[in-house]
Parts: structure tokens; sequence; C-alpha cells
């Protein structure tokens, strides 16, 4: 088995790990409320009785160390790779999205443990995952139904500059860990910003301090990302900014959580708008990631699909 073909038989591992992993985390939430056992009856006789539902105890710690081994097993995957291409594995959309889950798993499992330190409500903000980890599982899917996996060269337009690798990589880890905030919006929608709705699900108070907390890492992130991005644009085009699609997107998309950050922490702007703020703004992610590369025709089209 050469490295190209443990790349992928190690990605199809870190498949299908996520996946029970996914599983895993949506059960926290999802898990039945009632359960129905049989009991005997002073008469000999058995009758079915209702008994409050409670997700069992191992259920969480499976859900937090499969994504452990999903983010090993799909790094072992991206270095093999690395080694069978000779370079970083970024060069088309399967390396692109296979590297985004694998960073937004790496993001979700480090917040994960985290939030152990300094979250007081930290097994119930584990439900993120029931969102966050699932999007990476669809972003894995993503690439395999849709994307050859097969190793290429470089086109062109990315054989040259490491600056290049550095926008890239950034932007990829700005996406990731936005990620995050998008999965405690949802969840914050769902809860509301009263009193709790649902008992398995973190309080809504909880859940505006972690969106906001990965916001703050996300959004450095991708500043630096569209900064390298206008830099290597220069020594490729000779301008740091033509309105290239792509750059357009990526701009709308900064604004967004700009304005979120700036509502937020300077404001004071809190409960559902700031929510439905940062659904917007992950839309404008995938917007920008998918939509654009697949799609709109502009410098950026060399997606390699």
């Amino acid at each position: 088995m050469d490295a190209e073909e443990f790349a992928y038989a190690a990605f199809i591992v870190g498949f299908v790990v996520t996946a029970i992993s996914g599983l895993c985390y949506l059960a926290l939430p999802l898990w039945p409320r009632v359960a129905y056992r049989t009991a005997a009856t002073d008469a000999g006789a058995t009758m079915t009785v209702t008994a409050p539902g409670l997700v069992p105890g191992w259920i969480g710690p499976a859900a937090t160390a499969n994504s452990w081994l999903a983010l090993a097993v799909l790094s072992a995957s991206i270095a093999a790779r690395w080694v069978a291409g000779g370079r970083p594995p970024l060069s088309n959309m399967w390396e692109f999205t296979v590297a985004f889950g694998w960073a937004i798993l790496l993001f979700y499992t480090l917040f994960e443990l985290r939030s152990r330190l300094d979250v007081e409500d930290w097994p119930g903000a584990r439900v993120v995952g029931a969102v966050v980890v699932p999007v990476a599982l669809g972003m894995f899917a993503v690439s395999l139904i849709y994307f050859p996996s097969d190793v290429r060269p470089l086109v062109p337009a990315l054989q040259s500059s490491r600056i290049l690798g550095a926008h890239v990589t950034t932007m990829v880890l700005s996406y990731a860990a936005l990620s995050v905030s998008f999965g405690a919006a949802v969840l914050y929608l769902v809860q509301g910003s009263g009193a709790r709705r649902f008992d398995r699900l973190p309080a809504g108070d909880t859940l505006e301090v972690v969106a906001n907390r990965s916001v703050l890492i996300g959004f450095p992130l991708l500043t630096i990302g569209v900064a390298l991005g206008a830099y290597w644009a220069y020594s490729a085009w000779g301008r740091y900014w033509g309105w290239d699609p792509k750059e357009t997107s990526a701009l709308v998309t900064w604004l967004i959580y700009a304005g979120y950050l700036h509502a937020r922490n300077l404001r004071g702007w809190k409960g559902q708008g700031s929510a439905w703020l940062l659904v917007a703004g992950f839309g404008a992610v995938l917007f920008t990631y998918f939509a654009v590369n697949l799609w709109v025709s502009g410098l950026h089209s060399y997606a390699g699909v």
C-alpha cells in the first residue's frame, strides 16, 4: 500500500468514526424522553409502565472519544497525502474539503476540552457537537460523493508561492473556528434566551458565550487569511484587490462577522438577532467555499474538481 492508498483508506476510517461520533452527539439531545418497561403486578400479570428516559452515561464520553479518534485518523490521512503529493494537500476541492472537515473537528474537540475548564455547564455545552460534528461529516460526505480523490499535479497558479499555502490554510482554519459559532447559534435559536425550553440543551447565556468566543478566534484568522490572499494576488496578478467573485464573497463574509463583533462586544447586542447573524455568516462561508469555487467563473476557478 503506497502513501496515496493509505491516505484514502485512513480517510474512509475517519469518515466512519466521525459518523459514529456524530450519532453519539445527536443522541445527547434526542434520546427518547420516555422509556417503556414491563412490570409485574401482585396478581402475577404484567403491565407496561412509563419511566423517564435518561441518556446513558457512556454516550457523552463515547462521542468525545470518537471525535478525538476521528481527528487522529484523519490527521494521518492528510499527512500521508502530503507525502504522496510532495506538497501540502490543499490544491483541489477534495483536499480543501477534507481539510475543512478535519479543521472543524480540530476546533470542536479543542473547544470541548477548553469548556471543561471554564464553562460551568460544560456537559451541556458538549451538545454543540450535535450540530458541529455533523457539519464536518457532511464535508467528508461531499468529498466522497462529488470530488475525485486522486493526487494530481498543481495547476500553475498554485505552484510557486508559500504565501498562497499560508493563505489557504488560514482561511480553512478560520472557517472551521466559525463553524463552532454556527453550532452554538443554531442551538440558541432552538433554546431561546429566556427560560430553558429543553433541559438537555445548554442555557442561552452559555451558548452566547460559546458563539462569541469562537468568533473571537475565527475572525482574526479570517482577517489574516484575507490579507495574505491580497498579498499573494499582488504577486500573482499585479493588484491587491480586483473584485473577483471569490474576493467579493470573502469580503461580505468578513463584514458579517465584523458587524457581529461590533454589535455584540461594543453595543451589547445579544439574543436571536445576533444568533441569526451568525447563521447568515456561516451561510456566507459555505457560499464562498462551494458556490464561488464550483459555479462562479473568476480568477479563483481552479478548484481541480
